[in-house]
């Protein structure tokens, strides 16, 4: 007899709420900026397998915590207890995005057994490597990039062992920030299994465990029916990211090919380029995080992702690619890869469902600032995560100066950032005419200026440099990024790309994200919604003549 629906649906807003609690204090309770004002971490519930129950709003984690757990079982097994807390960093052995991302899962026990597990997921100030920040722009291997730590108990039997805190600390150049952070995190965790135990007292873990299921095979029945409505077939594309950070000349390609029949779909990255020197490659881990953002958002916005899709999809690699890394091949720049990999997978499903198309997004970037003079309460190590924008879809245009797919990061405020770094922000607009031109423009770019009122080392992490966001249905290109170090003095120079760069104190950067590409023909754009953008500043008078073939005057 299956479970009423009613009972099903209290159980997953009690969920969903649970995470947004976690969400919630965990923001609160963070240290580094990179918790408080980007949020660059998840808060999930799993089933006693590791399967997600609910989303959380950092979505490219979601599916990282199958693998963690999956190898937490394998290693640990039936000597698990309640109490424990896990922890690990690593990207082979644990699935984890990079390095400088550290998961903590506790179990959550009824009546001696597992029902469940609470995780969570954060960025670290530092882990060791061989730059401050540890998010390396050019590593070669990941033994570059920090303290690797496969799945291990922190906590036993609800007792701290202290050693492997220390451990942690001894390799970081920010113990103290990263000590604040990983207390406050290892506590949301606990909380989060501490709550669940709460709703196995109420309800009963044989219920909680039975309306788990439901919810995961709810979501998968969802995907088969949302699948079988898409014409069968098979469709395939490819993009070239940038380079690798190391081999600054050689692009790097990115493939996918679907297969969309019965009810279900495969997607295939044996095309893709070899693993590559420099750190862009991916773990399965991220390719499947790739995908189901991807899917969802071409199929619609009403179906609840969880793990219980993975049944309706089939995903193939070939070994030693760049969509299926093996040790030791660097991960740091990560993200970057993902974004470009979303832009090829959307392209190969807009032939299934090409009213959800949309043109190529910007990709958002990280920008690390290492500042040369330590100063006491405070850290010397300066992490951002820069937006970019989207690109125009049927109906809409592309939304500007925001990060971009996966990962719903928050842009830090110039106010933060002046008052706890020696920086100064001179200059932070949206760059006008930066928006692929179409009948539904692409989001525009922006652009910031910091000068640096003491020495330091940046490292910059981004792509579309040499190719710009693709438009789409007759749409054109949006703008390049752009990074340009030493501005306005004789030693100006606008970089190939990803690097590291010795500053000094007065010098200053321009760092610009790439425009959205636009969505079709420019010259089918209403004259309105053209006045509009030229009223606004997000186009010239210049840039009508030239992206839309119109004189001003006709718009006005």
């Amino acid at each position: 007899m299956s479970m009423d629906a009613i009972t099903v649906q209290i159980l997953r807003n009690k969920i969903a709420s649970l995470v947004d609690e976690m969400h919630y204090h965990f923001y609160r309770s963070g240290y580094s900026s990179i918790i408080r004002e980007s949020r660059d971490f998840s808060c999930v519930i799993l089933d006693r397998t590791g399967r997600l129950i609910v989303a959380p709003p950092m979505f490219f984690h979601a599916p990282v915590y199958r693998h963690l757990v999956g190898r937490i079982l394998e290693l640990y097994g039936e000597g698990i207890a309640e109490g424990d807390v896990f922890v690990s960093n690593h990207p082979y052995e644990g699935g984890l995005p990079h390095v400088s991302d550290m998961a903590f899962v506790a179990p959550v026990f009824a009546g001696g057994e597992i029902v469940a597990f609470a995780g969570t997921i954060a960025h670290k100030a530092d882990v060791g490597g061989t730059i401050p920040g540890s998010t390396s722009a050019n590593a070669t291997e990941i033994y570059q990039e920090g303290l690797l730590l496969p799945p291990l108990r922190i906590w036993d039997g609800g007792r701290e062992l202290p050693d492997i805190e220390r451990l942690i600390l001894a390799n970081s150049r920010q113990p103290d920030l990263v000590r604040g952070d990983m207390r406050a995190q290892i506590a949301i965790t606990q909380m989060g299994a501490s709550r669940v135990g709460q709703l196995c007292q109420r309800f009963g873990a044989a219920t909680l465990c039975e309306a788990f299921a439901a919810i995961l095979g709810g979501a998968a029945e969802e995907l088969r029916r949302a699948l079988a409505g898409l014409p069968a077939g098979t469709a395939s594309a490819e993009g070239y990211f940038d380079s690798d950070g190391f081999d600054l000349d050689q692009p790097v390609k990115l493939a996918v090919t679907i297969t969309v029949a019965d009810g279900a779909a495969s997607f295939d990255f044996s095309a893709s380029g070899p693993q590559t020197k420099g750190p862009i490659n991916l773990r399965p881990s991220m390719v499947e995080a790739c995908v189901f953002y991807s899917l969802l958002g071409s199929l619609g916005p009403k179906l609840q992702f969880n793990d219980g899709m993975r049944d309706v999809l089939r995903f193939v690699y070939a070994p030693r690619t760049v969509t299926n890394a093996q040790a030791p091949a660097s991960v740091s720049n990560y993200q970057m890869t993902n974004l470009k990999l979303v832009d090829v997978i959307l392209e190969a499903l807009a032939h299934f469902n090409p009213a959800r198309a949309t043109a190529n997004a910007g990709s958002s970037s990280a920008l690390g600032i290492a500042w040369a003079r330590s100063r006491p309460g405070q850290s010397n190590i300066q992490y951002e995560i820069m937006g970019s924008a989207y690109g125009g879809g049927m109906g809409h245009d592309g939304a500007s100066g925001t990060a971009t797919h996966l990962s719903n990061l928050h842009i830090a405020p110039v106010e933060i950032l002046e008052t706890e770094n020696p920086c100064r922000i001179t200059r932070f607009d949206l760059v006008p005419d930066s928006g692929g031109a179409g009948r539904w423009r692409g989001g525009l770019s922006y652009q910031r200026e910091y000068e640096l009122l003491e020495d330091a080392t940046v490292t910059r992490r981004f792509d579309r440099t040499r190719f710009p966001p693709n438009g789409v249905a007759g749409g054109s290109k949006g703008s390049r990024s752009r990074f340009v170090i030493r501005v306005g003095t004789a030693g100006e120079q606008e970089t190939q790309g990803s690097g590291r760069f010795e500053m000094r104190a007065g010098e200053r950067f321009l760092l610009q994200s790439a425009g959205g590409g636009g969505f079709g023909d420019p010259r089918r754009r209403d004259p309105a919604a053209l006045a509009h953008d030229l009223a606004e500043g997000y186009v010239s008078v210049e840039g009508i003549s030239m992206d839309y073939r119109l004189e001003s005057s006709e718009t006005i």
